[in-house]
């Protein structure tokens, strides 16, 4: 009876123990969480809310992003283009897990001229950048940040989406994390290109 009572004060110890664990790892380990939050995503959470979505003029003249070879995007100049612009950091757990699904919309449509997609680190360390998309083997371009951003755009959190119109237009505004691999979100953009 003793022995019973020690093997089932045993069992339940380790059960918690072993959840207490797995806890503090999702906690402190980037990775460890972004595949946590990778999977809610699959099962349905964290879907974009596109119709709650409101045209916000905004305007983009002389907001400067770069890249590694040095090539400047001024936003004022992308009038007429759709464009996907995503603040991010390697270290954010909610960016990681939002990436593949990224990933699969950037694949979807890098090679339409009506959009632009840019993801600017926001440490602004493209060398690191760069490297965590080479790993994860992602093609998403990489930029930072070289002029003021409006808060009316980012005020700091991460992960931050933006959808511009083809009038420069701010169409969609999320921050956290969210799946753009969504079927409706494809669509989104779709109605946003043909748009006039």
């Amino acid at each position: 009876m003793v022995l019973l009572k020690i093997m089932k004060l045993i069992k339940k110890n380790i059960l918690n123990t072993i959840f207490i664990i797995l806890l503090l790892v999702v906690i402190f380990v980037p990775d460890a969480k972004a595949v946590f939050l990778k999977g809610l995503m699959e099962i349905g959470f964290y879907s974009p809310n596109i119709e709650e979505s409101k045209v916000e003029a905004v305007n983009l003249r002389g907001i400067k992003f770069s890249n590694s070879k040095g090539e400047v995007i001024d936003l004022g100049d992308l009038k007429g283009k759709v464009v996907f612009l995503n603040f991010w950091a390697t270290w954010c757990p909610p960016c990681r897990a939002e990436f593949p699904s990224i990933n699969k919309l950037y694949t979807q449509f890098k090679n339409d001229p009506n959009v632009v997609f840019i993801f600017v680190d926001a440490d602004g360390d493209l060398t690191k950048a760069n490297k965590f998309m080479l790993n994860k083997k992602f093609e998403l371009p990489v930029y930072k940040v070289e002029s003021n951003v409006p808060e009316q755009i980012f005020t700091g959190s991460l992960p931050t989406t933006l959808i511009f119109d083809k009038q420069g237009r701010i169409s969609f505004k999320h921050e956290g994390i969210a799946n753009y691999s969504d079927e409706k979100f494809g669509e989104f953009l779709n109605k946003l290109i043909v748009a006039n």
